[in-house]
């Protein structure tokens, strides 16, 4: 059992629950679903989140097989947290309860996001039909932490790490990427505010910003 307290259920989801219902256990698995990472890399996307809590759940979730340590070749050296096969099983649960609670009429969304959340993003709103006859390669620098984008034959791929080739890199940070995507914020007008810096091909950067529409909000309780 990965936490000391149980529900006492033989229900899947109870367990389910048992291994990554503490808090903090599913957002370090988050953390995690586009590549390993160190403990300070962890703390950096979880901010709110102390040290000592966060290294309880990492052990919690070793103990329950979703999370291993393990020490990078050299020259790197360091140790980095991974998912394991079960913890990678947890990615579709994960992006269709987000895709789930983003439709919330109480979703905070004035509230700041993270750069995994906003690349993760990416794949769970992909609209493969806007896609269509596109063929390009991105490379998105968010601060410190660089990520891939690859698109063909209508389909996504995504990834932590700098891309081969790209056929435009986009510079900027989590929460104006997000704005630019999902809240009507243009593009010219954070480039004019050096909220952003592009090159490369300034139009496979248009066609990339269309391909992510968000579902529209459920209705809240007193309009249901």
């Amino acid at each position: 059992m990965a936490t000391m307290r149980t529900y006492g259920d033989g229900c899947g989801i109870a367990h389910a629950l048992d291994l990554v219902g503490e808090r903090w256990a599913l957002l370090v698995v988050r953390e995690l679903l586009l590549g390993p990472k160190r403990f300070t890399d962890l703390r950096d996307g979880l901010p709110n989140a102390s040290a000592n809590v966060l290294a309880q759940r990492l052990r919690e979730l070793e103990q329950a097989a979703i999370v291993r340590r393990r020490k990078l070749p050299p020259p790197a050296g360091s140790w980095v947290y991974e998912l394991t096969g079960l913890g990678r099983e947890l990615k579709p649960i994960l992006i269709a309860l987000g895709a789930w609670a983003l439709r919330s009429p109480s979703l905070p969304r004035g509230a700041p996001v993270g750069n995994d959340s906003v690349i993760l993003a990416l794949g769970t709103f992909f609209d493969s039909d806007a896609a269509d006859d596109l063929s390009a390669d991105y490379e998105l620098r968010l601060g410190e932490n660089v990520f891939h984008v690859r698109i063909d034959d209508r389909r996504i791929e995504l990834g932590r790490g700098a891309a081969d080739q790209p056929d435009a890199v986009i510079e900027t940070d989590a929460g104006t990427l997000a704005s630019v995507i999902w809240s009507d914020r243009e593009l010219d007008d954070a480039l004019r505010a050096g909220a952003i810096n592009l090159e490369g091909d300034r139009a496979a950067v248009n066609r990339l910003l269309g391909l992510f529409p968000q579902p529209e909000p459920a209705a809240s309780a007193a309009t249901a």
